[in-house]
């Protein structure tokens, strides 16, 4: 049995100073990604994954959530100078707005790409997946709400003539965690034949996957090191960390 690794990515920066929790300097980010390329790591897009019977050593996926523009201004260029592939998840109802659910009375949140730029999206390096289209809690939502989300989600899709390929990135990496409701929403994933879905967990991944809706993802934040990245990439997320 194999073991994948899945990053998460929030926003990035060129400011150092504001390189932290969920944002991170872009000289880490090219620090990790070259080091990916120079230990000839495999990156793979979620799609990919999906059709993988066998998975190859040195695996990895990453993946980046909210379509952010700092994420086409800083990430797009560095994932096309090293060839390295990447799943970015849409909130639906957000596109071209700002990430309202970080806003404060300090801070406007992040701007979000609008349907131009992600339509320009470079599909060699890039490819686009759901984060729900309210970009709620599910488990505070009935089965009545999730599957209108899924409905606009798909509408905005299909109005839009974007190309989403039907994974789902948990907002808040929330996901209703006991039956008769986590049994019911699994069934409406696959209704809308959402092929896997991503929690956090911060652990790897045993493949080939026991539970294709409850995958984990290692959040890689501002403050690591390279070398606690490189820890993340081989363990997961420490204690220690």
């Amino acid at each position: 049995m194999s073991s994948l690794p899945i990053l998460m990515y929030h926003n990035l920066t060129d400011d150092k100073e504001k390189g932290l929790n969920l944002t991170l300097c872009i000289d880490k980010f090219e620090a990790q990604l070259q080091y990916l390329v120079e230990h000839n790591f495999n990156t793979y897009f979620v799609s990919e994954i999906d059709k993988l019977i066998v998975l190859p050593k040195k695996s990895v996926v990453l993946t980046f959530d909210d379509v952010t523009e700092n994420q086409l201004t800083y990430a797009l260029p560095l994932l096309q100078k090293y060839k390295v592939k990447a799943t970015f998840f849409i909130p639906f109802q957000y596109i071209g707005k700002h990430d309202s659910w970080n806003h404060t009375d300090e801070y406007v949140g992040e701007k979000l790409m609008t349907i131009a730029q992600l339509q320009s999206l470079d599909p060699l390096y890039v490819e686009l997946g759901h984060h729900s289209y309210w970009h709620r809690k599910y488990s505070d939502l009935s089965l009545e709400q999730i599957q209108e989300d899924f409905d606009k989600s798909f509408e905005c899709i299909a109005d839009n003539n974007l190309n989403v390929f039907p994974a789902l990135a948990y907002p808040y990496g929330n996901y209703p965690k006991k039956d008769p409701f986590q049994k019911k929403f699994f069934q409406i994933l696959e209704k809308n034949n959402i092929r896997m879905a991503f929690r956090i967990g911060n652990r790897l991944n045993a493949f080939p996957f026991k539970n294709k809706y409850t995958l984990q993802r290692v959040d890689i934040k501002g403050e690591d090191s390279l070398l606690v990245f490189k820890w993340k990439l081989r363990l997961g997320k420490l204690r220690l960390f």
